[in-house]
């Protein structure tokens, strides 16, 4: 059984804890770098960190288990060891779908034909990506939310709960998609679009 190091102790982690326990993987640890959470256990694995000691060691074999994408992506940029690809048994992933290192796709989710998803990607519960969709780096498609086919998405990118991107729509670089919501047209990047249909409600300045 191939062993894994969890990094990232918060309810998220729980979730990628489980995800890969049911894909075959023994998770030997999670690593986090708040002091308080050291000497707890998660799901029964113990917590210990800071999570340099694994992400900076190229024996480990890791997954990101941090929601926030960002960070997620400047930890992977920077690490030195190896990342898992996670599926649960319970997604549907086409055997030609490209995923990165440190994605992962968990129980309920579909992937279809021709999708490319960038490093430390998510794919939450129940979730679905339609065929020829290109996701970058980071990218957190939630639970329940829907891409249809030749959807392009850019890195760190969030979509959220229960949304729905119609088919051939871009989604710019960091751009948050509210719950709910129904993009039916290209949306540029660095901004949180809400509503049916989705509209631009805030610019993100600063990013």
């Amino acid at each position: 059984m191939p062993v894994l190091v969890v990094v990232g102790a918060g309810g998220h982690a729980k979730v990628v804890i489980a995800t890969a326990r049911a894909a075959g993987w023994d998770v030997a640890a999670v690593h986090d770098d708040d002091p308080a959470r050291w000497g707890t256990a998660l799901l029964g694995i113990p917590v210990t960190g800071p999570c340099a000691d694994a992400l900076g060691d190229p024996a480990q074999t890791c997954v990101l288990a941090i929601g926030h994408n960002a960070t997620r992506r400047r930890l992977g940029t920077a690490a030195s060891c190896r990342f898992a690809t996670v599926v649960h048994p319970a997604a549907v992933v086409h055997e030609s779908v490209t995923l990165g290192p440190g994605t992962v796709v968990f129980a309920g989710a579909i992937v279809q034909p021709d999708t490319r998803i960038g490093a430390h990607g998510i794919v939450n519960t129940g979730a679905s990506v339609d065929h020829d969709c290109t996701l970058g780096e980071a990218v957190h498609i939630a639970p329940g939310a829907r891409l249809a086919g030749g959807v392009r998405v850019g890195d760190e990118v969030f979509i959220g709960i229960g949304a729905s991107v119609t088919p051939n729509r871009s989604i710019g670089a960091r751009t948050i998609v509210g719950a709910g919501a129904v993009v039916v047209s290209a949306l540029p990047a660095d901004i949180v679009a809400v509503g049916v249909p989705a509209r631009e409600q805030i610019r993100r300045a600063g990013i």
